[in-house]
């Protein structure tokens, strides 16, 4: 074996992604170690529960609950604990102790990250999170590295699997809801509380980070708009299957043509996670079950498609591995980290500001004029028409259900108008309302 140099490699964290991304190393050290020009040593595990069950066996002498005294005698600390404290203070110090850091923490990167990134540049460090976005699937280099001379126009992902698989089977299967989490819950894809993922939060900070690599500039959690799955049941996925399209929670950031103050044309982005109708014809609507998918249209490279699993221990293991390696190399080679590019500092429009298509479901009462009424109403909106679809609800043929489909419309128009649909007195329910997305 060739004598390469030695690197302290710190683990922060052995639940599922930690304990085989320990026992990988292990396993692999020779042939890391020759991918790398460093022999990468896992130096120690940093956990709170020493005697804790482990999904992979390791040697008990790797772990330690003291995490600050193993980060300053490491070259590279991977933080695989999750959450925000005491996870961003550990980051912190390890690279201010001149180590490079690895971190599959989205939501430490979506709240904390311009405070990590400028930390690291400060010093000359590194930091890498390629697993923090699309689990296995290599998203952040492309975005990073591979697309930095292109102009990224439009992301569209399918990032959170647990509600992939949620929407996936109930469009098969016809399924409910409830029954669908329960059977994602018993699985092991749902957690005992599933409001991160159904609700969108998992996949809103995932967005976050893309949108800050797509555009060059630093998107803030909060600037967001996020909607989740809780209110999609099967009359919903009944309605985009007969308009030939599928259900999918989509992270869209997308680069907008506006104007200023004075009405200079300027440019800003739109990031925005909800359920959408997706043509099933579009590359998205084949992700099934609990894969992921990132769909990327750029100005000169046109459209790219990166599919494959958004979770698992040993997958997303791959993606840090993949990091720890990068990490290594750079020991090696010498000089500082590249740090982030986020200096185009566009600004992000608010939901109202975006233009979409819409599939709008009423319920009315079955009455001439109805309809004219509707359409009067949406006209005065500035909202059109493009399709219309009625059925009759129920056995007394008294109510029926009317599915508008329309042509591009903004969101604050939209919105508006549903508004005094509601209120109109002829409308006896808003049922849903959709937003069409991958024209």
């Amino acid at each position: 074996m060739t004598d390469y140099r030695r690197l302290r490699v710190a683990l922060l964290g052995a639940g599922a992604v930690g304990s085989q991304v320990a026992s990988l190393l292990r396993q692999h050290a020779d042939e890391l170690a020759d991918r790398a020009g460093a022999t990468l040593e896992l130096v120690g595990i940093a956990v709170r529960d020493l005697d804790a069950k482990r999904d992979v066996e390791l040697p008990h002498e790797l772990f330690t609950t003291d995490a600050e005294t193993l980060i300053v005698s490491a070259d590279i600390v991977i933080e695989l604990m999750g959450g925000i404290e005491p996870a961003r203070t550990y980051l912190l110090q390890a690279i201010n102790s001149g180590a490079d850091v690895v971190t599959a923490n989205k939501a430490l990167l979506a709240t904390h990250g311009p405070e990590i990134f400028e930390a690291a540049d400060q010093v000359g460090a590194q930091v890498y999170y390629e697993a923090a976005a699309a689990g296995a699937i290599p998203i952040i280099r492309p975005l990073r590295d591979s697309l930095a001379g292109d102009r990224v126009q439009r992301i569209m992902g399918i990032v959170n699997g647990t509600t992939n698989y949620i929407l996936d089977r109930m469009d098969k299967e016809g399924a409910e809801f409830a029954e669908v989490l329960a059977d994602a819950q018993a699985l092991g894809y749902a957690e005992a509380d599933p409001t991160a993922d159904v609700e969108g939060y998992d996949a809103a900070q995932k967005a976050a980070i893309l949108a800050s690599l797509a555009f060059h500039t630093s998107v803030p959690l909060d600037a967001v708009h996020r909607e989740g799955i809780t209110a999609i049941d099967k009359g919903m996925m009944d309605a985009a299957r007969n308009a030939g399209y599928v259900i999918k929670l989509l992270a869209v950031c997308e680069r907008l043509a506006t104007t200023d103050a004075e009405g200079t044309p300027a440019e800003s982005i739109s990031v925005r996670v909800y359920p959408a109708l997706v043509d099933r014809e579009h590359p998205l609507a084949s992700v099934h079950g609990a894969n992921n998918a990132v769909f990327v249209q750029a100005e000169a490279a046109g459209n790219l498609m990166f599919y494959g699993a958004g979770a698992g221990g040993v997958q997303t293991a791959s993606a840090v591995l993949g990091d720890v390696v990068s990490a290594a190399r750079r020991h090696i080679a010498g000089g500082v980290g590249v740090g982030e590019s986020t200096r185009a500092n566009l600004p992000v429009v608010e939901i109202g500001q975006v233009t979409t298509r819409y599939q709008i479901t009423l319920e009315v009462d079955d009455e001439p004029g109805v309809l004219a009424t509707v359409a009067g109403i949406l006209s005065d909106g500035r909202v059109s028409i493009a399709t219309v679809e009625q059925t009759v609800v129920g056995e007394d043929a008294e109510t029926a259900r009317v599915v508008i489909g329309t042509h591009k419309a903004q969101e604050q128009d939209l919105s508006d108008t549903v508004d005094k649909l509601a209120a109109s007195g002829v409308v006896d329910r808003v049922v849903s309302v959709l937003r069409v997305e991958g024209d």
